[in-house]
């Protein structure tokens, strides 16, 4: 995973440091930088790539750079090589000691830090750093990467490229290790106007348009190069399938026309009329460009540039989600530029944001982005008019993990919660009461539910149609049965992760269930281990940050590997448990969202 960009002189910047995550959205007004951003790690692939394939891996003393072309930049397509440096400036004067006037070039430098994720696989494939040699636990300890290239303008056709020097006269420089260039970056733009015909291109002339900001011109060269694929047939359906569930259409398998040398992709709407894609509404059209493209490129670090264009401010949470599932999924790791505030307000609280006011800096605390966002903005007014119905939670693990009681107990609530226009507030209910209150204002027919943790003040005083609920045990994650839940999900991902063959999957489950048992006994009073349903323990203590952090990242560490379940994960847990575990209290508060839901009325 690329853990942070340094950028010197590119663009806009004139010296920035970037931290990264996955998924992180970058943040921000219009030219302040975020789709530069995303450029300098495209131009920091093309430099690494080019010179890797002529150089090699190593960084002598001596060495010319390689040169890269101007038409070679299919991801930030410039008229200009000038147009990548900062102020167009390429050269800088200056006068020595005495007074003689020196000429130096001015160099785009760009360094990018990472973790070596294939020592990360290695280690949790192998399971037990008893099983790894002493070298293979070394590099798995000491995963982290350095890179860093720079770039010297030679004409406005073309410029140099050469590892980062370490020293001014660059007679030392970065070496280049191994694992950066076991990266794949890629870029997406956001939708373009649609083209009534397509012609199959070439993959080197789809990634040109794509460069160009042209995605619409090329999208049914992407959904024909998935169908095309070895396992294509499955992937494609797959991809229809999140389509169908997400539009309620059914699309056919895009086919190439030899005769006119075009693809055509058409999709059946619930009437079963058949249409072409032009047809269909942008935001159908973004989220099949975006499913197409994440598909085209699992493992790799796409960079998407306002991934929510054309899409309704409903239909941005699900883009969030199918980011948040593709970094889980696939592997790959999802840098975003956004403007919505909707995909801020879920990356503050599941993944990362990197506000790009002044200096690009990280917002490390969910509530900057809620206090920058304001109390109430015009989206929540648009939510409220078109759901009728609002949620407050603390925040959106707690949306997950009521999604998964809700598709584990097969109930009603599932259709609720799919699109759910959610406040997230903390455990505050004079929060939510002053923002349903203000929505009501816009929208007197508006009802909403607030969930709480368990205060241990009383329930406040909710407006009418807002109805309150507050936990009876500590917190949402009380009700996961950690003991029970956290030693089935250690075993089956043990197995999964092991290789091939039954004695292997079942040792490596073995392994697994034993070091979460040693972790939850170290953790765990040995009289609520013995009593995992009525004793006061599992009621009353804050099953996140008492039982749940701890044990998990005691249990990683004996695995020497990174984290294996974070609170935004907390929710995969529930599928490890069997309906008549589930406590009544769920299923009542997932009926009193039903019940509120029903009572909602939408506007148009």
């Amino acid at each position: 995973m690329l853990t942070k960009l340094t950028v010197r002189n590119f663009k806009q910047f004139e010296e920035a440091e970037i931290e990264l995550g996955n998924p992180v959205v970058f943040a921000g007004p219009n030219d302040s930088g975020k789709t530069s951003a995303l450029q300098a790690l495209a131009l920091w692939d093309l430099g690494l790539r080019r010179w890797v394939g002529r150089r090699g891996e190593t960084a002598p003393e001596k060495r010319s750079g390689v040169t890269v072309g101007r038409r070679d930049l299919v991801a930030l397509p410039v008229p200009s090589a000038r147009q990548l440096w900062r102020e167009l400036a390429v050269r800088q004067t200056s006068r020595d000691q005495a007074r003689r006037q020196r000429t130096d070039n001015i160099r785009i430098d760009i360094v990018v830090e990472g973790f070596d994720r294939k020592s990360t696989k290695r280690a949790q494939a192998v399971g037990s750093s008893a099983l790894l040699t002493d070298a293979e636990a070394g590099d798995s300890q000491d995963a982290q990467w350095e890179c860093g290239l720079e770039f010297d303008f030679a004409n406005p056709e073309s410029f140099y490229c050469r590892p980062l020097r370490t020293v001014p006269d660059g007679s030392s420089r970065m070496a280049i290790p191994k694992a950066a260039s076991d990266y794949k970056i890629v870029l997406l733009g956001p939708m373009s106007g649609l083209a009534a015909n397509e012609r199959r291109l070439e993959k080197g002339a789809v990634d040109v348009l794509l460069g160009e900001g042209r995605t619409a011109e090329v999208l049914r060269n992407i959904c024909y190069e998935v169908f095309e694929r070895t396992d294509g047939a499955e992937r494609w359906s797959t991809l229809a399938g999140q389509i169908q569930r997400l539009y309620g259409v059914k699309l056919d398998d895009p086919r190439h026309i030899p005769e006119r040398g075009e693809i055509e992709l058409t999709y059946r709407t619930p009437g079963s009329s058949q249409l072409d894609l032009t047809a269909s509404g942008r935001g159908m059209q973004q989220t099949l460009l975006l499913l197409a493209f994440l598909e085209l490129n699992p493992g790799s670090v796409v960079l998407l540039d306002e991934p929510d264009a054309h899409m309704e401010i409903l239909r941005q949470r699900q883009a969030y989600e199918l980011l948040s599932e593709a970094a889980a999924d696939k592997g790959t790791q999802v840098i975003v530029a956004s403007h919505s505030e909707v995909i801020l307000n879920e990356a503050a609280h599941r993944g990362s944001v990197v506000a790009f006011v002044g200096a690009p800096h990280r917002l490390n605390k969910s509530e900057d982005v809620l206090k920058a966002l304001g109390e109430i903005g015009f989206d929540h007014y648009y939510q409220a008019s078109s759901t009728g119905l609002v949620l407050y939670l603390e925040g959106s693990t707690d949306l997950a993990i009521l999604r998964s009681f809700a598709e584990l107990l097969d109930h009603q609530a599932s259709t609720v919660l799919e699109r759910p226009f959610v406040r997230y507030v903390g455990n505050d209910p004079r929060a939510a009461n002053r923002h349903f209150s203000g929505l009501r204002e816009a929208k007197p027919d508006l009802v909403g539910f607030a969930l709480f943790d368990r205060l241990d003040r009383g329930p406040s005083t909710p407006p009418d149609g807002l109805v309150e609920h507050q936990w009876s045990r500590r917190e949402i994650e009380n009700y996961l049965v950690p003991a029970r839940s956290l030693q089935r999900w250690a075993r089956s991902t043990g197995s999964a992760r092991a290789g091939p063959g039954p004695l292997l999957e079942k040792s490596e489950g073995d392994h697994w269930d034993a070091l979460m048992e040693g972790a939850l006994a170290d953790h765990v009073p040995p009289a609520a281990l013995r009593d995992t349903a009525s004793s006061d323990y599992w009621n009353d203590t804050k099953m996140s940050d008492a039982l749940l952090k701890p044990v998990l990242e005691a249990f990683s560490s004996e695995l020497r590997v990174p984290p294996v379940l974070r609170k935004g994960d907390y929710h995969q847990l529930v599928s490890f448990l069997e309906p008549d575990e589930v406590d009544p209290e769920v299923l009542e508060v997932l009926d009193g969202i039903v019940a509120q839901a029903e009572l909602a009325v939408p506007d148009g």
